[in-house]
């Protein structure tokens, strides 16, 4: 009997459901914060519907238990699988005190846990790409066992941190994945007003690294070539370029109108790609799961993502006083 794409990767029957309930989690958190966003209980969403198939693929091929990742903002589905559970999440969403990324004082999508091995990141695009590097610099000189991995949109691989970051990084030959998630949209300029060349994967090799451009609908290709990536990185030949390329399902934030510059046809058309679905309909033809499995999964999400609701939205906001901690050092303290 011919062995299924998953099985011909080494991933069993439970890690390609593991990958699938990750991505179907991260929908649900999103679809269930732009609910709270547009009832004015939630300040603001910036989503990643359309892109859990690549987070996903790609979290699984890394090993969340000694590997750094410094993620971007629609990352949702690379830090569910890293450890943030949905509570922390909402309790982000809710900008409550015990928001772990920042104790409810920056936005959503501004990621970072320590226990987890989530590098902070901040509102300027990109600046996590230096960040990684840095880390993975670190990771060489101390001769430590862990590569880095970083995402970010394909608008940002615009930015001056993208160009240095590389550079760096291809230089030094250092262990970092750098994943691009290509939604094809920059806020609101389209990909043909951002690039001279064809694929964002084209400017690997003035960096002196491969570049490869990938479905990033499927989750297994993902998970293929960031293994590969990862691979490569730990065993000293350095790093390597990665394109997802993905379709941003909704606007680029709740603060976004997505019609006044995409016609109807091409969102009819983009909701054909979607990756939960496709993912689905593989997974049944595999014989991996069943209608009544997929039922029953869907309902326990549905009543984790209401209990993180309901927690997050009970939860207290931070005391005023709280902006102050970890700016100033105080006489007798640590901040």
């Amino acid at each position: 009997m011919a062995k299924s794409r998953h099985e011909e990767l080494g991933l069993t029957n439970e890690d390609v459901l593991a990958i699938y309930e990750t991505m179907v989690m991260a929908r649900r958190l999103d679809e269930r914060m732009w609910l709270l966003n547009r009832a004015g209980k939630i300040p603001f969403v910036i989503s990643c519907q359309g892109q859990e198939a690549a987070q996903a693929g790609a979290a699984y091929a890394l090993d969340k238990d000694k590997d750094w990742i410094a993620p971007y903002y629609r990352d949702m589905g690379v830090v569910l699988h890293f450890g943030m559970t949905p509570k922390e999440l909402m309790l982000s969403a809710f900008a409550k005190a015990e928001d772990p990324n920042s104790g409810g004082r920056q936005m959503p999508g501004h990621f970072g846990q320590r226990k987890n091995r989530i590098l902070t990141g901040s509102s300027p695009v990109t600046t996590q790409l230096p960040h990684a590097v840095g880390v993975a610099l670190a990771a060489k000189m101390k001769k430590e066992d862990f590569i880095t991995f970083v995402t970010l949109g394909e608008g940002s691989s615009n930015q001056g941190d993208f160009h240095e970051g590389m550079n760096f990084a291809g230089v030094h030959k250092l262990p970092t994945v750098i994943m691009v998630e290509n939604n094809k949209y920059a806020i609101s300029v389209p990909i043909e007003k951002q690039l001279a060349c064809e694929n964002v994967s084209d400017r690997a090799i003035g960096y002196g690294m491969p570049g490869v451009t990938i479905d990033g609908t499927d989750p297994l290709e993902v998970y293929r070539v960031v293994k590969e990536a990862a691979d490569r990185a730990r065993s000293g030949e350095g790093p390597s370029l990665v394109e997802a390329v993905c379709y941003r399902l909704t606007a680029h934030s709740s603060d976004d109108d997505h019609r006044l510059y995409r016609d109807a046809e091409e969102l009819e058309a983009e909701k054909k790609l979607d990756p939960i679905p496709k993912f689905a309909a593989y997974l049944k033809e595999a014989g991996v799961m069943d209608d009544a499995y997929e039922k029953e999964m869907d309902e326990r999400i549905k009543a984790i993502v209401n209990e993180a609701t309901d927690y997050a939205e009970k939860a207290p906001y931070a005391e005023p006083e709280y902006a102050l901690h970890h700016v100033y050092k105080e006489e007798g303290g640590d901040r």
